[in-house]
């Protein structure tokens, strides 16, 4: 953690934009009549008078002197938790909620105040706050959600087990509903926090986190929202096994998206760092090769020229700029049309690039498709059993084909894991052009003569049918 500190910029939870902190400026200006709740005995007088005199402190020294007088008896956490868990209004529980919140913000060390008080009841600070999740009113979640990272990140107490896993899968269902979730920055800010810290990288892995984070950036998100969502996968990558694990994940194919579209500094800088990281963590010489690949599939050479020329006058990306370079053109002087096709396909994104329409390619290359348990096989089969895309599906069924134009038992390895049912279906496909490639296909798979089916190819070609 001490390395990681300043590795690591401070996230800034005040000065982002957002819709909490919108409504969170107009929750303070509607104070509670806590006078009236005592009265009809809704709070005892302890809560009363601690939460009285929290509120009338007028600065940081006065309200430390109301904490410091009410910690060691645990009354400032038990008025606290009361007022959150008690408290019927929803009004009023986004107001003590965003006192707390406030309180937190102004003083990290605050957070033991709760961790302290919990652990005389010989429970979890946790325990008292992960169920406001499930309540109705989004504010009172989201500033709840906020609260419980800072508790989570300001402490030496962690986090973790069934707590973590349940507040990860919280976070990971509010990324899901991104195009709709009016508080993706708050969820995003969380995140950022989280991921600072090493225990928590690990477990968010596990969750499949990362995925949910490339769904979101892979769906319409503001730059800003870029920008965060790229932060927290930024410090996720200082983490060598998951460094490993992003060429596999659409980690690079997302960031590679945005970063050739994108004209915004922080998020051009972001991925830039992301991917300096990655190339900078990974040992394994053959996944560094993967995701270097990946990257320049992705134009990022082209960027990092644009990038060099303006000249932000920023040391640390120019840095990560010529580091980023220099790897990945070392990455394209040692790559071979095999290494290329095998990141395309591993990719998903097929395209009508020069080696599927090799000759040389596939008789040089047809029997290294057998290689790690057929996994080029079964990846474009896979394509043709789920995409929606008629291009990837035109060239996947076109280099099943060829396969099998080219490696003696192909036909048997393809109807081995259904192949050649995932073609035949595509015969009925909408679109045109994948019916001819289907076509083509179950055509090689089919026949013997390859040299009649050749010539029957050149007349049979549909004109009204565009081959790319």
């Amino acid at each position: 953690m001490a390395e990681l500190a300043h590795a690591i910029p401070a996230v800034d939870m005040i000065n982002a934009t957002s819709r909490l902190q919108i409504e969170a400026a107009e929750v303070r200006a509607s104070k509670p009549n806590w006078g009236s709740y005592l009265r009809s005995q809704m709070i005892p007088q302890e809560d009363y008078n601690f939460i009285s005199a929290y509120e009338n402190a007028k600065n940081k020294e006065e309200r430390d002197a109301v904490l410091a007088a009410n910690d060691a008896n645990g009354q400032a956490a038990r008025t606290i938790v009361n007022l959150i868990t008690n408290v019927a209004k929803d009004q009023n529980v986004r107001y003590v909620l965003t006192l707390l919140d406030d309180m937190l913000q102004e003083d990290k060390s605050r957070v033991e105040i709760f961790h302290n008080a919990a652990r005389k009841q010989k429970r979890t600070v946790w325990s008292w706050f992960l169920g406001i999740l499930q309540r109705q009113d989004n504010f009172i979640v989201n500033q709840m959600s906020s609260i419980i990272a800072k508790l989570a990140c300001f402490g030496s107490t962690l986090m973790e087990g069934s707590e973590l896993n349940y507040y990860f899968s919280f976070l990971k269902d509010q990324l899901k509903s991104s195009s709709t979730n009016e508080y993706m920055n708050t969820t995003a800010r969380c995140l950022q926090m989280m991921l600072r810290i090493d225990t928590y990288r690990h477990a968010f892995m596990e969750a499949e986190g990362i995925q949910s984070i490339v769904a979101a950036l892979n769906g319409k998100a503001n730059f800003q929202l870029q920008y965060q969502l790229v932060f927290a996968l930024w410090c996720l990558t200082f983490n060598p096994d998951i460094a490993r694990r992003t060429p596999s994940l659409g980690v690079i194919q997302a960031l590679g998206d945005i970063l050739s579209e994108s004209s915004k500094e922080k998020v051009i800088r972001i991925i830039i760092a992301t991917f300096s990281n990655i190339l900078k963590k990974v040992d394994e010489r053959d996944i560094k090769k993967e995701a270097a690949l990946q990257m320049v599939q992705c134009k990022t050479l082209k960027t990092l020229e644009l990038t060099d020329a303006k000249k932000y006058g920023d040391t640390e990306l120019e840095e990560d700029v010529e580091f980023l370079s220099a790897q990945l053109q070392l990455s394209v002087q040692d790559l071979s049309s095999f290494d290329e096709y095998c990141s395309e396909v591993r990719s998903g994104r097929l395209q009508w690039s020069p080696v599927h329409k090799s000759d040389k390619f596939w008789r040089e290359n047809a029997p290294r498709f057998n290689e790690k348990n057929f996994e080029l096989i079964k990846i474009l089969i896979r394509l043709l059993e789920t995409s929606q895309d008629p291009l990837i599906l035109c060239v996947a069924a076109h280099d099943i084909g060829e396969y099998v134009r080219h490696y003696p038992r192909g036909k048997t390895v393809i109807e081995q894991y259904q192949g050649k049912q995932a073609v035949m279906r595509l015969l009925t496909a909408e679109d045109p052009n994948v019916r001819y490639h289907a076509l083509l296909a179950v055509q090689k798979l089919m026949v013997h003569n390859w040299e009649y089916l050749g010539k029957q190819l050149d007349v049979d070609t549909p004109e009204t049918v565009a081959v790319k």
